[in-house]
């Protein structure tokens, strides 16, 4: 650790070590590049300590007592004990297995690490903050920075964090007891994953949505098996509402949250909303999850030149560089998608240009994953984005209710879909609805990166029984010469 005010000098600099910022780093010490890696928090960001890893891992234990208790069909009669202290011990200590493996694979890879806070002094010049108390600051040239930022919790009006009854999702990923009851703002994503996560730990959850559906940009065929397993769970839905306040509920325990029409007049199934109608839903905790917003403006981006958008992304090209040519931005300060894995992916890309290779993100090939029940994910464009596009589609499709190791599983529901240019059958997309939707879906990103064909995926043989052979059934309905479900 640097005591005092002094100056030193980097070949990279990156600001940041979560998924895109560490990767960045490794990648960029492989190449023998000298390296200074600045984190004012924990390694690994916000995926690998109040995000992706600890989320999975609560989904993955809910789901294994959830599962337990409802085996009845298998022979299995069970009624498990939630240990919710006993589970966070568990997630924690998956986070820290991760988190130590991070610091320790940049020291590998000659990576010299600060703790602290960086801004820029000018388009060379950050000045670093140390942590801790007493431990002064310096100054650092570089020849060329990434900036991995990240991203955090959007906060809504009249819904601060530092409230207590008031939880956003990392927050949420830390409580101490099991809320009775819980209303979820925000039907995206994270609102979806941990409304799973606390209806089966026991918890009476209620959503509110702004718009008409769950998932905002997925397809409805999509949505509709998670939607009818979260309303299986008990989770309650009310659309068209925004949330505007919270009160203490006079001389009861737990909290009253007000929800006013959102500007629109019809709401989930057609229903319609009447203009002056109010909600007022009663429970113990509420957890704000409308996204999230870049880590941008805490840079002092103005004094090196670098820009952003009207939402605080920075703008880059596909190698990712910013508008100054020796300043790189990778990960969700990058912008959308904001996914770990694409800013993995952006990180090797700014580290490999730096180091003078030709290197470029071709964003087509990037899955994105939902870890609902069941799970949802997706790659390249959808049928009507293809269409959109001026291809002739042909499309394929395989249920999991036709898949003997689904049925094995006793989790059966959903489908593999794949979009297909008619002409020459080059893979152009692919979503799925399922068991391991999210392990799956890697096949067909592949398929795309390498410019396969319908045939390509029908063609190569896959071990029975696995869910993976719904990939190929799919691509033989495409072809018509499907053997486990109706051909057109």
């Amino acid at each position: 650790m640097v005591v005092g005010d002094v100056t030193t000098g980097t070949d990279v600099l990156v600001i940041g070590a979560g998924p895109a910022g560490y990767v960045a780093a490794i990648r960029a010490g492989q190449l023998d590049l000298d390296v200074t890696l600045v984190e004012k928090d924990a390694y690994g960001g916000t995926c690998l300590n109040h995000g992706c890893i600890p989320s999975k891992a609560l989904i993955t234990a809910t789901d294994v007592a959830h599962d337990a208790a409802s085996a009845e069909a298998m022979g299995i009669h069970a009624d498990p004990a939630i240990d919710l202290a006993g589970m966070m011990d568990w997630k924690d200590g998956v986070v820290e297995q991760l988190t130590s493996g991070v610091e320790k694979l940049c020291k590998a890879n000659g990576v010299n690490l600060l703790e602290g806070t960086a801004r820029f002094a000018d388009e060379t010049t950050v000045r670093v903050s140390h942590s801790g108390e007493g431990q002064g600051s310096e100054t650092l040239e570089f020849e060329h920075a990434v900036i991995a930022t990240g991203s955090r919790p959007i906060e809504i009006p009249n819904f601060e964090y530092g409230d207590d009854p008031v939880l956003n999702s990392k927050q949420a990923l830390a409580l101490e007891s099991v809320p009775d009851s819980l209303v979820v703002v925000g039907a995206g994503y994270i609102g979806m994953e941990l409304a799973g996560v606390f209806a089966k730990l026991g918890t009476d959850v209620t959503v509110i949505e702004m718009l008409d559906s769950i998932l905002p940009g997925y397809d409805d065929d999509l949505k509709r098996p998670v939607k009818k397993r979260a309303e299986d769970l008990g989770i309650d839905f009310e659309f068209g509402y925004t949330a505007s306040d919270w009160n203490d509920r006079d001389g009861e325990d737990g909290i009253r949250v007000v929800a006013e029409p959102a500007d629109r007049a019809e709401a989930d199934g057609g229903t319609e909303q009447l203009a002056d109608e109010r909600l007022e839903l009663d429970a113990e905790n509420v957890l704000v999850a409308v996204g999230r917003q870049p880590v941008s403006d805490t840079l002092d981006l103005e004094e090196a030149g670098v820009e952003t958008d009207e939402r605080g992304f920075i703008d880059t090209d596909s190698h990712a560089r910013t508008n100054v040519d020796h300043i790189f931005a990778v990960g969700d300060v990058a912008g959308e998608p904001m996914l770990a894995h694409k800013g993995s992916a952006e990180g090797n890309v700014a580290a490999e240009v730096i180091a003078g290779e030709p290197a470029a993100l071709d964003h087509q090939a990037i899955p994105a994953a939902v870890f609902t029940d069941p799970e949802i994910a997706t790659v390249g464009m959808t049928e009507s984005e293809a269409e959109e596009a001026g291809f002739e589609t042909v499309t394929g499709q395989f249920p999991f209710r036709a898949s003997g190791r689904a049925l094995t599983t006793g989790d059966s529901e959903g489908f593999v879909k794949i979009v297909a240019d008619d002409a020459d059958g080059y893979v152009l997309g692919a979503s799925i609805v399922g068991p391991e939707a999210s392990e799956l879906v890697a096949e067909l990103g592949l398929a795309i990166e390498l410019g396969a064909t319908l045939e390509d995926v029908a063609a190569t043989v896959h071990t029975h029984p696995t869910l993976s052979e719904a990939v190929m059934e799919a691509a033989e309905h495409a072809l018509g010469h499907a053997i486990h479900t109706l051909n057109r």
